[in-house]
């Protein structure tokens, strides 16, 4: 772990345009709705005890999982696809246009080198396994969505980037262009050009890579694109914002939300299944695909938790579910792809794509 690990705070006419938003006060940026870190009733010294002391079994799976390996450069430029990587990093090519979103390929979900490894099996892609990306779109910057070996590694990759304000900070220390950068505040948006859009939209959560906290803004986003409409959701506690969300920009075509590193003693800054569901359902998203599960153990809770519950949920939900596998290839136009529950109990294999 070296200093330039933990990026930089804004400064300059960076910082003095992070003063004008709404969302800032008082040196921090806020949340709509009052957030605390933790739930009332619960303090940090019994959560620390719990988690280090009381660990649950099945943190952590006991086998290598089963993954599938999409090569992303043999891709048709034609083919709408989206590949999930385990937690919240996933590759997105649609209408011949490739995003990549939160990619943390370090193995490593820390600033301190194997304090939270990936899990066997699930830390399959790297760099050298993407084609060019036209878009990165980061969420916010927590170590586990803006990895600084794999930012360092795309900077010959990424045509351009975009963060939410404050985050640029750490991408202008890093090396990258500043003139690539594209840093939004809530309700502000990029034209991308060609018809595609990215509009920056709220979300319940915090940010910080060091002793400060919330200097710069996590968001989430709605991608519009020639022919789709997505939600990009990043980390967020459930509240107001995604049926406001669903009223100002749905109905979407899929939403990408956070199923997984929950608990009730931090039920503000992260959902629980059921509310993954209903922010799904209020967003007025067609299908659903949960993310930041299945790589790290981040909660108390078993590692295939999220999937089993929010499967068994969906069963009475209006939305449909999609749980690919990483590094599958999911079919963004398809009405018709089927995905098994391959967090079952079985032999582990790998698989390939020929």
């Amino acid at each position: 772990m070296t200093c330039t690990t933990f990026g930089r705070l804004a400064s300059g006419e960076r910082l003095e345009r992070i003063k004008k938003s709404p969302n800032y006060r008082d040196g921090k940026f806020r949340n709509i709705h009052f957030t605390p870190d933790l739930t009332e009733g619960y303090n940090m010294l019994e959560v620390t005890y719990e988690f280090l002391f009381k660990r649950r079994p099945n943190r952590v799976p006991p086998k290598p999982l089963q993954t599938l390996y999409t090569d992303l450069k043999k891709l048709k430029p034609e083919e709408d696809v989206l590949v999930w990587f385990g937690h919240s990093s996933y590759f997105m090519q649609i209408d011949g246009k490739t995003f990549l979103i939160d990619p943390v390929f370090s193995g490593n979900a820390s600033p301190i080198a194997g304090s939270n490894k990936a899990f066997a099996g699930a830390d399959r892609y790297t760099v050298a396994d993407l084609p060019q990306i036209d878009v990165l779109v980061i969420t916010h910057d927590h170590y586990d969505h803006l990895d600084f070996p794999t930012i360092m590694g795309l900077r010959h990759k990424v045509k351009q980037v975009v963060c939410g304000l404050g985050v640029g900070a750490h991408f202008d220390y890093w090396g990258y262009d500043p003139g690539m950068i594209t840093e939004l505040d809530w309700q502000e948006q990029k034209d991308l050009g060609s018809g595609f859009i990215l509009h920056a939209t709220p979300a319940r959560h915090f940010s910080g890579r060091g002793l400060q906290r919330n200097r710069s803004l996590w968001v989430s986003f709605v991608l519009k694109t020639p022919t789709m409409n997505l939600f990009i959701g990043g980390d967020s506690g459930y509240d107001t914002h995604f049926a406001e969300i669903g009223a100002q920009y749905g109905p979407f075509d899929l939403a990408i939300l956070e199923n997984g590193q929950y608990d009730p003693k931090w039920k503000y800054i992260h959902m629980q299944p059921s509310e993954t569901l209903k922010a799904a359902t209020e967003l007025k998203a067609k299908k659903l695909l949960p993310v930041h599960s299945a790589k790290f153990a981040m909660a108390n809770h078993a590692w295939d938790e999220p999937l089993s519950t929010i499967s068994e949920l969906s069963q009475d939900s209006r939305v449909t579910l999609w749980t690919p596998m990483i590094g599958e290839k999911v079919m963004l136009k398809s009405d018709k792809q089927q995905f098994h529950q391959w967090w079952k109990p079985k032999d582990t294999m790998i698989f390939s794509y020929p």
